[in-house]
């Protein structure tokens, strides 16, 4: 099966493409207009595979070392780092490592920070939830909240955590490279969004414990619309259908043990567990390596892109935008590229406190701007 590889070198940036993507065909969808010219703004670089980053509400940057496990801050004004926590015997294999980072909703009142990582913990090489206190600059009181086991292969741990509008902690579990886990619901978080309280226990209203959906192979990117509060996932396929999913409570999104890239796009690999199964709102038939996505409202990048979805890839390095429809529970027409960049992959896709879209590559954070 095909596997996104984040372990790639950076170099320079490359200005803007237009239309449809060479690497993958989107299915389902009208032509898109033109794209709006885009331009990248270097936040920092020269950093060590910065794969995860979040934003504190007075617009300091908080960001993962995924090899090393180092919590660390940017200030995106002055580019002054500081270095929070060092997370030990952290595994890097593949797509584990330090992964998935979310500040307490209530930051700084509850100076909390909650990181997925790969790490042995107890003997064992462990995906964990964990959360770590802030004093001071300096973080202690490190805490597990949730364990669950790694893909064998280095593939497939998800990593993606965010606080929806609902302050429930939202993580994203992949399925250990093994198909059949998406659709196990008997304690197995493989292939699965989990809705967590603050503590890591299940969350009042989920449909299966701390489950809130499930039938999902492997996903880098999630994020709500600011507008309507719904929960939009990215999905990786195997050598075909990388998805962008409207995720729904308890919703089965059909990956499982029947999954095939040989039937009819996509039910070919949305065709296990019970029904109804959940189809993507579009997909790339040829996949794209489809990572971090964030809404543009209010963004800067213009007119055409406001309102609009957009999302990054590792196989063309590319930044897509797509125009979401008028209930805004799908999209009118298909993606169309923003800007194809030189940066090895563009990995986690984020809004600052200023509106404005950031994004990540293995040796840097980057702003979008207009050109």
């Amino acid at each position: 099966m095909r596997t996104i590889r984040l372990l790639t070198a950076a170099t320079c940036l490359v200005l803007l493409s237009s239309g449809a993507a060479a690497a993958g065909v989107q299915a389902g969808l009208a032509r898109p207009a033109a794209a709006a010219a885009v331009k990248v703004v270097p936040v920092k670089t020269g950093l060590n595979g910065p794969s995860g980053f979040t934003f504190s509400p007075a617009g300091k940057i908080w960001y993962l070392e995924r090899a090393t496990g180092e919590v660390r801050t940017l200030n995106p004004k002055t580019g002054a780092g500081h270095l929070f926590y060092t997370i030990t015997n952290v595994d890097s294999t593949g797509e584990r490592g330090a992964l998935g980072i979310a500040l307490d909703p209530s930051w700084p009142t509850k100076p909390f920070v909650y990181v997925y990582v790969t790490r042995t913990w107890k003997g064992a090489l462990r995906n964990l939830l964990v959360r770590i206190r802030d004093d001071a600059g300096h973080g202690t009181h490190f805490r597990v909240l949730l364990s669950t086991p790694p893909s064998v292969s280095g593939y497939h741990n998800g990593g993606r955590i965010r606080f929806g509008p609902d302050h429930k902690l939202y993580v994203m579990v992949g399925d250990g490279h093994d198909s059949a886990n998406a659709q196990d619901r008997t304690g197995n978080f493989q292939g699965k969004i989990l809705r967590l309280d603050r503590d890591g226990t299940a969350a009042v209203g989920n449909p299966y414990g701390r489950i809130w959906s499930f039938g999902h192979r492997n996903s880098f990117g999630f994020t709500f619309d600011p507008k309507t509060g719904r929960l939009w996932e990215s999905e990786n396929g195997p050598e075909c259908n990388d998805e962008i999913n409207l995720i729904v409570k308890g919703g089965n999104f059909g990956w499982g043990a029947n999954e095939n890239c040989s039937g009819t796009a996509p039910r070919d690999t949305n065709n296990s567990g019970p029904k109804p199964r959940h189809l993507p709102k579009t997909y790339f038939h040829g996949p794209i390596g489809i990572t971090g996505a964030a809404f543009c409202i209010g963004c800067g990048l213009g007119a055409s892109v406001n309102g609009d979805l957009v999302f990054g890839d590792v196989n063309t390095s590319s930044i897509r935008a797509i125009n979401m429809n008028a209930s805004r529970t799908g999209f009118s027409t298909a993606s169309r590229v923003l800007l194809t960049t030189s940066t090895g992959g563009v990995h986690s896709v984020e809004v600052g406190p200023n509106h404005r879209i950031y994004f990540s590559g293995p040796n840097g954070i980057y702003r979008l701007a207009p050109a």
